[in-house]
């Protein structure tokens, strides 16, 4: 379990960083999207993997490293949309967006903490390709609630799903030999 915190800890730190310099770049343009927007975003970089794995080819040359770390960073955006649904869009200072993003990925770390302890790193004998299956089919199950108005009969809700994605997404990399390759 500590390798796996440790090599948790790289990636979201990497991802982070990532989404600190693309806030210098473009700022919080994103709080002008809805949920379903960037569900939208998320399934759009998903169904790319699962494209160049089918496929093993690509026309683009950003790879599926960069495209997990991209799903990492919108649900991340995501579940402050969710925290932050009653106040309208406005920019953020640096240490501020950095709290907040700080916030939703602690919350992340503790359910996977729990759920790795609880299924014993089973994530470790899956392939990259069924996480990457269980992300888009998490992404379905999220636009169907989205579509139901957010209401559910017996389901968790969005951001359970959210959470769920940035997991597996941050496994998928570790599989990748990201943590191997990256200083943080």
């Amino acid at each position: 379990m500590l390798q796996t915190e440790t090599q948790y800890r790289q990636v979201i730190q990497f991802c982070k960083e990532v989404f600190q310099k693309k806030n210098k770049d473009y700022g919080t343009a994103w709080r002008i999207l809805r949920l379903p927007s960037i569900t939208d975003q998320i399934f759009i970089k998903a169904q790319r993997i699962r494209t160049i794995q089918e496929t093993g080819k690509q026309r683009v040359e950003e790879g599926v490293i960069p495209e997990f770390m991209g799903i990492i960073n919108y649900c991340v955006m995501a579940l402050i949309q969710i925290e932050l649904q009653d106040f309208p869009q406005k920019d953020f200072e640096n240490d501020e967006l950095s709290a907040l993003y700080d916030r939703q990925v602690n919350g992340v770390m503790e359910l996977l903490f729990a759920k790795n302890h609880d299924y014993g790193e089973a994530w470790r004998d899956m392939r990259v390709s069924s996480m990457t299956d269980i992300i888009l089919m998490k992404l379905l199950r999220t636009k169907q609630i989205e579509d139901n108005e957010g209401q559910t009969l017996i389901s968790e809700g969005v951001d359970a799903n959210y959470m769920d994605i940035i997991n597996y997404a941050v496994f998928c990399l570790i599989k990748l030999g990201f943590t191997d390759t990256v200083q943080v």
